[in-house]
């Protein structure tokens, strides 16, 4: 089978057929090129959606993937990553195996292709000039014969009539003669144009078509066999991927088989674990005895299990307002029963704030103490930890300061060693800081773990509106803090449970009381918004009346009017005492 031979006589459809097979391959081409630019493109996505879900650093979302199940998901976040990446490796591949590849033979196949039909087109162009002349030679030799048989005709009729001269017939003679020698050299030359063309057109058929042929058709066959290994290619570069994919999503199951719900169930307890114990009940209180209501010994302010103490409340109290609860001079309203108001303390979210809790700006004070005991722990844990890493960093600068003091003192070349004790004092310092520090936050540490006297004092000061029989059933506000649903932290909810009911049962008592004389005046510095319970709003500038100075807590209460007093940070208010007030 050879075109050659077959398709001697149709090289203008083979010169069409051989195109059509490059405009295949550079179809094929476009075709490869757009599946790694869908390659690249889904790459893409990929590592944007993978980029998009990971946890910000230095962000909440961090902590949250202590769980294993956010770290399962972490795990397919960095598995699609790697997934993204073998779909650019296929990408690359494509492009520099198939397209570039396949581009330039395509040029060459272009040139080899053009080189062929040039040499057909040649021949083509050799045999149609011999049959040209074949048929020039042809037409000559005819048209001599002709002129001969004219020449013979009109000699023999000359020479027939008896009129005519013997000049004038021998001239035709000769003329008849000279024809005659003119039509055998025609037929001469016709003759032997006629066997180089039969010999031209021979070698035509026979050996220069099909040789430009036999080329022709190996060329296109090559290009099959091409087009036929980048298919093969194709499917080979997706099929090498196959196992480093195949790894990703085995990471994949392998991060959703590590998921362990227990573990879940005990991270959740150590992040919210308050350390607080569950309210004690709630005794009965019998109505039917005609004597004035007192709290329970086992109310929610006994939640602790230790021994049973009363509240008692002697009358109308001389002392400072309770600071958790604003001065009423509403009418008294008719008292809720019991049910009402522990159904109130169940749902409602806790309203009392420790003073501690109240910094300007709401930023979280330093010992943390506006986090539950377990939390503070484990905050003031991570922050002696870091501490220590960053002291043993320094130490570790120190030394080598150190060294290098060392060299150039035993080697003076090197350096001057005095230019390193500025450096050395620094480092020093630094290390002193770190200490200093971190003996506080251990002090801290210390105080919520046990081993050191909780401040009572303090709790004392805020229990001052009525007087404790048993004073461990209150605890001071920077131990007993709970956590609020909205995000605050307050009171233990034993203990704020007992202020609502005291705030409701005792308001006759507080609408009666006698203010306190005011010791002194102050300036506020800057304005303060009093949001909360207890606390009263300041303009900047405004002069306000002194009732109760700071105890340590950072608070000072204040006097606006007769009906207007409050809690400011003691920050806040520039404060002026009366010299007979500060003596006594």
């Amino acid at each position: 089978m050879s075109w050659g031979t077959e398709l001697w006589d149709q090289f203008d459809n083979l010169e069409k057929h051989t195109q059509w097979g490059i405009d295949i391959l550079e179809k094929y081409i476009k075709f490869v090129k757009e599946r790694t630019e869908i390659e690249l493109s889904y790459a893409k996505q990929l590592r944007n959606l993978s980029k998009k879900y990971q946890p910000k650093k230095n962000s909440k979302e961090e902590e949250e993937y202590r769980y294993t199940a956010c770290k399962a998901f972490l795990s397919t976040l960095n598995e699609m990553n790697d997934y993204a990446g073998q779909h650019e490796v296929i990408s690359e591949n494509m492009t520099s195996q198939i397209t570039v590849e396949l581009a330039r033979y395509v040029q060459e196949l272009k040139q080899e292709r053009k080189s062929h039909f040039h040499d057909g087109r040649k021949a083509q162009q050799h045999i149609e000039t011999c049959w040209k002349q074949l048929e020039s030679s042809k037409r000559r030799f005819e048209r001599d014969c002709k002129e001969a048989d004219r020449a013979q005709q009109y000699f023999e009729k000359m020479d027939a009539d008896i009129n005519v001269t013997k000049a004038d017939v021998e001239k035709a003679r000769q003329q008849a003669q000279m024809r005659h020698q003119m039509a055998e050299d025609s037929k001469a030359d016709y003759s032997s144009i006629l066997q180089k063309f039969n010999h031209e057109q021979h070698e035509y058929y026979h050996t220069h078509i099909p040789n430009i042929f036999q080329k022709i058709q190996e060329m296109e066959e090559r290009r099959i066999v091409r087009i036929g290994e980048s298919v093969k290619t194709y499917a080979e570069l997706d099929r090498q991927v196959i196992p480093i994919i195949g790894k990703c999503l085995d990471g994949i199951v392998k991060a959703a088989e590590s998921i362990d719900p227990k573990n879940d169930s005990q991270l959740a307890i150590e992040a919210y674990k308050s350390g607080f114990e569950p309210p004690g009940d709630i005794e009965f209180e019998d109505y039917t005895q005609p004597m004035k209501r007192t709290v329970s010994d086992n109310s929610l302010s006994n939640s602790r299990g230790e021994g049973k103490s009363e509240l008692k409340f002697g009358g109308k109290s001389k002392g400072k307002l309770w600071p958790f609860i604003k001065k009423n001079k509403s009418p008294k309203q008719q008292k809720e029963p019991l049910s009402h108001r522990f159904n109130e303390f169940m749902t409602s979210k806790p309203k009392i704030h420790c003073f501690r809790s109240l910094k300007r700006g709401g930023a979280t004070p330093e010992d943390f103490s506006n986090l539950p005991p377990e939390q503070r722990r484990k905050k003031l844990q991570q922050k002696v930890d870091e501490l220590n890493k960053e002291i043993q960093k320094e130490m570790d600068q120190r030394d080598a300061i150190t060294k290098m003091k060392d060299v150039y003192l035993k080697n003076p070349q090197m350096g001057d060693p005095a230019s390193l004790d500025h450096k050395l004092a620094e480092v020093s310092q630094n290390i002193e800081k770190l200490r200093l520090e971190a003996q506080k936050f251990e002090a801290w540490l210390a105080e919520v773990e046990g081993r050191l006297p909780a401040r009572s004092e303090q709790a004392r000061r805020h229990s001052g509106m009525y007087d404790v029989q048993n004073p461990p059933a209150v605890n001071n506000c920077a131990q007993d803090r709970e956590s609020s649903p909205d995000g605050s932290y307050t009171e233990d909810q034993s203990q704020e449970s007992e202020v609502k009911v005291l705030a409701t049962d005792f308001d006759d008592e507080f609408d009666d009381e006698e203010s306190l004389p005011a010791i002194g005046t102050c300036k506020a510095l800057y304005t303060f918004e009093g949001q909360n319970e207890g606390t009263i709003s300041v303009a900047e500038g405004e002069t306000l009346y002194v009732i109760e100075e700071d105890k340590g807590d950072g608070w000072t209460r204040i006097r606006r009017s007769e009906d207007e007093e409050g809690y400011v940070p003691t920050s806040y208010v520039e404060v002026y005492l009366d010299k007979n007030a500060k003596d006594s």
